[in-house]
């Protein structure tokens, strides 16, 4: 009938209006008693948006089957299968957040590459991916959108180039441009016939360095050939964090699991009763090369990866060598024996991908860290780890006929003798213990171990603490091996004696040698050089017969080595860098301390920017009565924000950021850091070296001082008459709109800045100097009193209408600048949107000029003859 509607089912009805107070509904459609009236589907926007397009690229594919365009017809349907496919799995509901955001990021892409392969108009977005609303948008913003837009879809087009020319470069891009990324592992199963309770470590290693950069993996297996703890029983899951650009440019990178059985000495031992037990020896490894998975060639997350066991030749067969050896080989014999894991490469830290992949990664996930630093070191993230590598040992054999089978036991103490618990960490996924053994190689004298274990102990006890590491033969006869005592002692302590931590690299240790129960007595040693180098320090003979008794120890001619590397966002090896952060200890030394802070080398400053960040502002406040220190403190800062923006330390800019955000807290900042500034400008001729790297840091001084002017008003007390401030305040806030960082929304602040603006902008202009930074500026103006949160007002409109002598000479610009925008083609063809926002604009504008231009033409006492252009203007 004519008031029938023919439809089809997924058709969405929008009413938009009811006639002489009738509801006229279709039948199924709940129609609320309004005068209009809008139908909300329930389909996500993003699923209405593939169905349009789906129906207007299904059009066009038919005329390219039609016009026998087969390579065209080709690449749009399997866009189209792409689309069909993606809206399914949208509308199934049942896809992870994380997986959910990821596909909706692939369709928008695709949609948008096809529009651009099919000459269609561009789709401008937020984002998120949602299609910008131009009735809401700024043209400012809606300009930059289609600006980013055409960007995105031309590097998409490079990235199809390059794929089609079978260059990979999309996922290792990703991966590259990404500050921080994890490795995900989840281990499927242990195939191996231990026949023994067996520790299960698996790590990242360097094989061209030979060293291992990540910590441990520990899960411990039982003889049934299961999980020992049953409740991480199909829940082993690791995440190996912390790894950055530095380690895709390894040229290899493998993954290592070693094999600890713990037991009796030998295997082929059958008495159990007679036998010593919970010895930890070396059993086996296997290494696979994810070199690949790491630079982002190879993702396939369901595979499931066998890496092939590789047994000791014997037992005494170091684990470090069959590494080795198992990497060089191209085969391994491993007879069915193996691990079988999963892999996947994760974007971003660990709380990123915490939020990110909650299915993967949650609570129970073990977190195995880097050994060392990330190469963002965000503020709150308080890190005190020291890694201890039990290196190399040469042991006498003493009485005995053989080497001994050397137990090296570490262990943590503090000055007073007193054992910390829970600090020693030989895995992730393992508790803390209170003290760790090593693997016994069977009668050799030059062992090798390799054996990294985390030490992290609490900031506070650092000072007094020292390790201990006690060496002990164990036999494998358990009467003989109750009978065996500690025979020897090292030690080193984590303080140096000038405040900093103990330095990384080797350390060669003395082994003391005494009675057992001396060397139980912290007493007796802790006084005693700790390495080889210190007793040099110190002035004693490291040869002849008076460096063989020291006390109550002797020195032996065993040796012992160890590695240690110290991971702290507190504890620091550089002296400079020490006396400043502990400047109140010595106020004598602190125009010293600060003039050495711009010495210290970058990578050590970034690693502690909040402590000194901290530090630089509390002498500056501490001393808010003298301005003895304010230089000195503005020129560090201005050092550090030039660190911050070298190449090179470039991804600590969103660190910088996060700090005065959130962390810095100097509410009386503002006024010494303003004074400094000016005194550079006032005396730019005497002060140039300094001004011109004030001048490179401006835009991060001048976010100190808003927000410390910020931070001061929120503690000004109601009673306080904030006047004697108003104008520093209000130009203040207005500052950062001449350093791209919009933000002055406030009347006052606009009073002052608006007409200095303007006034440059028009000098500029009329020289036609710096036109990009004009048109900038001008951009975000015009942004900002778009905003909804800004009240405008007349001296707004009057700062930009001064700028022409004569009203006439500005409605005359305007017009000829409209008459040349319509006759040329500003914008790309497909840029529909924006088109049509220009012309919006030059009606809207053209509307709010109709009562001067009535004024001018109709009224015949302000009529101007001499403006010949005014007939011309209807023209538009």
């Amino acid at each position: 009938g004519e008031e029938e509607l023919s439809l089809q089912i997924g058709d969405t009805v929008h009413i938009l209006e009811t006639h002489e107070g009738e509801r006229r509904c279709l039948k199924g459609v709940s129609c609320p008693r309004r005068h209009k009236e809008t139908v909300i589907p329930n389909e996500l926007p993003l699923v209405q948006e593939v169905t349009t397009t789906l129906r207007e690229w299904a059009t066009i594919w038919r005329d390219l089957y039609v016009g026998n365009k087969r390579e065209m017809f080709n690449s749009v349907r399997d866009m189209i299968y792409d689309l069909i496919e993606w809206r399914s799995q949208i509308l199934s509901g049942t896809l992870p957040q994380d997986e959910l955001t990821e596909l909706k990021q692939k369709v928008t892409s695709k949609i948008d590459y096809g529009n651009k392969y099919l000459d269609l108009d561009l789709v401008v977005r937020d984002k998120d991916g949602n299609i910008l609303d131009p009735e809401i948008t700024s043209t400012v913003s809606l300009f930059r959108a289609h600006e980013a837009a055409s960007k995105q879809i031309e590097d998409r087009i490079q990235e199809e180039k390059s794929q089609k020319q079978n260059i990979d470069l999309t996922r290792q891009a990703k991966f590259a441009s990404t500050p921080a990324f994890a490795l995900f592992v989840t281990l499927k199963n242990v195939v191996c016939k231990i026949g023994e309770d067996a520790e299960v470590l698996m790590s990242l290693y360097d094989p061209l360095e030979s060293k291992f950069i990540s910590e441990n993996y520990l899960v411990k297996w039982s003889s049934s050939g299961l999980v020992k703890d049953i409740d991480q029983l199909h829940n082993l899951r690791a995440v190996f964090t912390d790894l950055g650009s530095e380690d895709l440019k390894r040229e290899k990178i493998s993954f290592v699991c070693q094999i600890v059985r713990v037991g009796r000495m030998e295997l082929r031992d059958n008495n159990t009763k007679k036998l010593t037990s919970g010895l930890r020896r070396p059993f086996g490894v296997a290494v696979m090369d994810v070199t690949d998975i790491i630079t982002g060639k190879t993702d396939d997350e369901d595979k499931q990866h066998f890496i092939p066991f590789q047994p000791v030749a014997g037992e005494n067969d170091f684990l470090q060598t069959v590494i080795n050896k198992v990497i060089a080989a191209k085969e391994v014999n491993h007879k069915g024996q193996g691990l079988w894991v999963t892999l996947k490469l994760l974007p971003g830290d660990v709380h990123q991908i915490r939020k990110d992949f909650p299915h993967l990664v949650d609570r129970s996930t073990a977190v195995a860290r880097k050994m060392g630093f990330p190469e963002i070191i965000m503020p709150g993230d308080v890190r005190n780890d020291i890694y201890v590598t039990l290196a190399l040992g040469d042991f006498d054999k003493g009485n005995k006929t053989k080497p001994k089978n050397i137990e090296v036991i570490m262990s943590v103490y503090d000055e007073d003798g007193k054992k910390l618990e829970n600090v020693i960490f030989p895995g992730a996924g393992d508790d803390g213990i209170i003290e760790y053994k090593s693997v016994i190689y069977y009668q050799v004298k030059q062992s090798r171990w390799f054996e990294t274990i985390k030490v992290a102990i609490p900031i506070e006890d650092v000072n007094r603490s020292h390790l201990r590491f006690t060496f002990r033969h164990r036999s494998s006869q358990d009467t003989k091996d109750k009978s065996e005592k500690i025979f020897a002692l090292s030690f080193v302590k984590l303080m140096r004696y000038d405040g900093t931590t103990l330095r990384d690299g080797e350390h060669d240790l003395i082994v003391y040698k005494a009675e057992a129960k001396k060397l139980e007595d912290s007493s007796v040693y802790l006084s005693l050089p700790a390495t080889k180098l210190e007793m040099e320090e110190k002035g004693y003979s490291t040869t002849g017969k008076s460096a063989q008794n020291l006390g109550n120890c002797s020195i032996s001619k065993d040796s012992f080595q160890i590695s240690t590397l110290v991971c702290s966002t507190k504890l620091t090896q550089n002296v400079d860098l020490l006396g400043l952060l502990k400047w109140r200890s010595n106020t004598s030394l602190l125009q010293q301390n600060l003039r050495q802070l711009m010495k210290v080398e970058g990578g050590e400053v970034v690693k502690f920017l909040q402590d000194t960040l901290d530090a630089l502002f509390n002498i500056m406040m501490e001393n808010s009565d003298s301005d003895t220190f304010d230089t000195l403190v503005f020129d560090a800062l201005v050092f550090i924000i030039g660190l911050i923006a070298d190449r090179k330390f470039q991804h600590f800019n969103p660190v910088l950021e996060t700090y005065i955000r959130k962390h810095f807290s100097a509410t009386l900042a503002y006024t010494k850091l303003t004074k400094v500034l000016k005194n550079y400008v006032d005396n730019a001729e005497k002060l140039t070296e300094q001004l011109l790297k004030a001048m490179k840091a401006l835009e991060y001084i001048f976010k100190f001082i808003v927000r410390s002017r910020v931070l001061f008003n929120h503690h000004l007390p109601a009673s306080c008459d904030p006047s004697s401030a108003a104008r520093v305040e209000r130009a203040a806030k207005g500052v950062p709109a001449l350093t791209g960082c919009v933000s002055c929304v406030s009347a006052d602040c606009r009073e002052i800045l608006l007409p200095l603006m303007t006034d440059q902008l028009k000098f500029h202009l009329e020289k036609r100097e710096e036109p990009k930074a004009c048109c900038q500026l001008l951009s975000d103006i015009l942004e900002v009193l778009y905003r909804k949160d800004v009240v405008r007002d007349a001296d707004d409109l009057f700062s930009f209408s001064k700028t022409f002598p004569l009203l006439q000479d500005f409605l005359m610009e305007t017009f000829i600048m409209f008459k040349d925008l319509i006759g040329k083609n500003v914008y790309p063809s497909d840029w529909v949107l924006m088109n049509m926002m220009q012309n919006k604009v030059f009606l809207r504008a053209i509307n709010q000029y109709a009562a001067v231009l009535n004024k001018k033409f109709l009224d015949q006492t302000n009529f101007d003859l001499t403006r010949s252009n005014w007939p011309r203007l209807p023209l538009l």
